[in-house]
């Protein structure tokens, strides 16, 4: 399919590797031109060089943390006008809800809802302004169904999504949508993170953990950062006009609710 996208620019943050590589890729494969943001400059080179190699687009890397007004300026100021954001960024510990004070909490509402929010204020008028835009927001399954470990991203990830719900109806009449995925556990360093923890804390291998794990969801294994990211990009496309204000859940079945 093509996706009527070719020539735009996009920028996507925490896009070195796993899902955000995964978004990158996809958006590069339908002819966009790309932003690359990751903290770690060296990974963040390589991602660049291997899509440039691969799609013949143009990409420029911005190593800064996106999490800080300073790593956002230096993004933005690389950026310049572009059609479509895709916000992403690492979660935060796992831990007990007697485990967090103030500041774990003001640390995860800076990374996984403030930022994505001041760069849509920064990003969507001059989406608006020329009448076309697309924004995803990855999110995480938690804002359907909380994982009881995962406190601090369960706030941070669903006050985001509360903001995109009324956010999205006021930009939709500009040409502009906003929607958000929501993967559940994926093939990347976070699951790989989550099983190594579970496997040190039962005593038990990795790929045991994995396999408890796995055998939790329908689908019977982990998604793949390229069906993630091809998601992202029809989200991204001409054809998803119609699509506002919603949160797509890519879990493999893992969270058994009808709506």
């Amino acid at each position: 399919m093509d996706l009527g996208i070719r020539g735009k620019r996009a920028l996507v943050t925490a896009s070195s590797k796993g899902l955000g590589r995964g978004c990158a890729e996809a958006l590069a494969t339908a002819g966009v031109h790309l932003v690359l943001n990751a903290r770690g400059a060296a990974a963040l080179e390589t991602a660049a060089d291997e899509i440039r190699a691969a799609h013949g687009v143009e990409v420029t890397p911005v190593a800064a943390d996106i999490a800080t007004e300073e790593g956002r300026a230096a993004v933005l100021a690389s950026a310049g006008a572009v059609d479509i954001l895709v916000t992403n960024a690492g979660g935060p510990p796992p831990g007990l809800w007697s485990d967090w004070g103030r500041v774990d909490f003001l640390a995860a509402l800076e990374t996984n809802m403030l930022a994505p929010i001041a760069l849509m204020t920064a990003l969507l008028p001059g989406m608006c302004d020329r009448g076309w835009g697309r924004v995803v927001n990855i999110t995480s399954q938690s804002v359907k169904a909380p994982i009881a470990q995962l406190g601090l991203s369960n706030a941070a990830r669903t006050g985001l999504t509360g903001y995109v719900a009324g956010t999205a109806r006021q930009v939709a009449p500009m040409g502009v949508t906003i929607n958000n995925l929501l993967p559940g556990i994926h093939d990347t360093d976070r699951a790989a993170a989550l099983d190594t923890g579970v496997a040190e804390r039962e005593g038990i291998s990795i790929d045991e953990a994995r396999a408890r794990r796995e055998a939790t969801i329908p689908a019977r294994r982990y998604g793949t950062a390229e069906e993630f990211g091809h998601a992202c990009a029809f989200l991204c496309s001409q054809h998803a006009g119609f699509v506002v204000g919603q949160n797509w859940l890519l879990d493999g079945g893992a969270i058994n609710a009808t709506l």
